[in-house]
């Protein structure tokens, strides 16, 4: 994230905790108006703009010297609750509740299989190279809002690009749980040795 941008933050007062919970605060109105518009590309753009704070919190506590483990738990919490907010607007507006419904869940599964692992075992951040982490998952959800109203599919492809990219979610979203569960499975194996 940029300097300049993190130093103005700084003069202002900002904290790292703060901007998350305004992302949050951002993200739960672009939900909101979203509702209210029906208009994916905006809400697509209005998702990338509010979800950059995530990006953001962590560089200004790496700016400040103020990384706690709380503000990194904080964080992991609020991403869900971001997560959750926009798939509900998303199958509130287009009636994809199952799809959506599919996604959080694997997305959820994803974090979850990673944490609890942790409970048991020390784990390494920084080994766990899956398929679809969440900054892929946000890319992709906001390709799909963004392009939607510009790449019209085929009836039997479910007639809406941003329904194809919520199928791929579903899957992938799943694919990668599994792929956490069965290295979760692995380290648990090593460790009881």
């Amino acid at each position: 994230m940029g300097r300049g941008l993190v130093a103005m933050l700084t003069r202002l007062g900002a904290t790292p905790n703060r901007v998350t919970l305004l992302g949050l605060v951002l993200v739960a109105v672009s939900c909101v108006a979203y509702l209210l518009h029906r208009n994916s590309f905006w809400f697509g753009v209005s998702l990338a703009i509010s979800m950059s704070c995530d990006a953001l919190d962590g560089a200004l506590a790496r700016a400040q010297g103020s990384v706690t483990k709380f503000g990194g738990y904080l964080d992991a919490v609020v991403d869900r609750y971001e997560e959750i907010a926009a798939f509900l607007a998303i199958a509130w507006v287009t009636g994809w509740w199952l799809m959506c419904f599919l996604t959080v869940t694997g997305a959820t599964l994803t974090s979850y299989n990673k944490a609890r692992l942790a409970i048991e075992i020390p784990v390494d951040n920084k080994a766990w190279p899956d398929l679809l982490e969440r900054p892929q998952r946000m890319v992709l959800l906001f390709a799909g809002l963004l392009l939607d109203p510009f790449l019209p599919l085929p009836e039997w492809l479910g007639d809406r690009f941003l329904f194809l990219v919520l199928c791929a979610l579903a899957l992938l979203t799943h694919v990668t749980a599994i792929q956490r569960f069965l290295r979760a499975r692995r380290n648990l194996d090593a460790a009881s040795r």
